[in-house]
């Protein structure tokens, strides 16, 4: 059988020991009560109407967040050396924690991904998928593929104001790639680098869009066992 490592922040929310897996922890600046919140509010976004600003500064807090464990990992001489010494065949991660590629770049090794998506697009921008504006809407907009003249050009908008929006979320990391892998690159570079995308939603739900030959459809895979019904 496979022998597999998960890699995890001291300060994580689902992440236990188990008899599957051996579990590598680092430490982190951040408290447990700080990412319960963060991620609360988060979530409430996504049920609650508000403006693209608050939903993407709520994205950001969390972003910010990933980006203060990812430079802990990277300075911890220790486990990185682990890692190399470990000879891996490949890595296993969702790309919302970025720095999981640039650990698998350092390591050279494939990446496989498991995502319900990225924020403003970038995994479709990553693959080189085309994502029209015309009938595939954006997030936060509460569009439909059936978009009329004006939510289409709303759509358009929103495209380009995320896309500049994530230019600025991701930039501290083109700084971490330059130290670390002393290289330059961005971290959508990185992203296209990744060998099999495995996207946890189904057709039936969604909106037709197109997809690359490596993105894959796992819609339900992380659903918990039904249970029978009381009567």
């Amino acid at each position: 059988g496979h022998e597999i490592t998960v890699l995890a922040p001291e300060i994580n929310l689902r992440i236990d020991s188990s008899v599957h897996y051996t579990v590598k922890t680092y430490s982190v600046s951040y408290t447990r009560e700080y990412v319960e919140a963060e991620f609360k509010k988060l979530g409430y976004s996504s049920f609650t109407p508000q403006s693209f600003f608050e939903k993407f500064s709520k994205i950001a807090n969390i972003t910010s967040m990933f980006f203060d464990s990812c430079k802990h990992l990277l300075s911890n001489k220790e486990l990185i050396e682990y890692l190399e010494e470990s000879k891996f065949d490949a890595v296993f991660m969702d790309p919302f924690f970025a720095c999981g590629q640039i650990v698998a770049e350092h390591l050279s090794l494939p990446s496989v991904y498991l995502l319900r998506g990225l924020p403003c697009s970038l995994d479709f921008h990553a693959t080189l998928c085309p994502n029209p504006p015309s009938y595939v809407p954006r997030f936060f907009t509460r569009y439909t593929d059936r978009m009329a003249f004006l939510q289409r050009t709303g759509n358009l908008l929103a495209s380009l104001s995320s896309s500049l929006a994530c230019s600025f979320l991701y930039s501290p990391y083109d700084r971490l790639i330059r130290e670390f892998l002393q290289q330059e690159a961005t971290m959508l570079e990185l992203f296209s680098h990744a060998s099999v995308w495995l996207m946890k939603y189904d057709f039936v739900f969604e909106y037709p869009r197109p997809l690359m030959p490596n993105m894959v459809l796992i819609g339900g895979i992380s659903c918990t066992q039904e249970k029978a019904l009381s009567q």
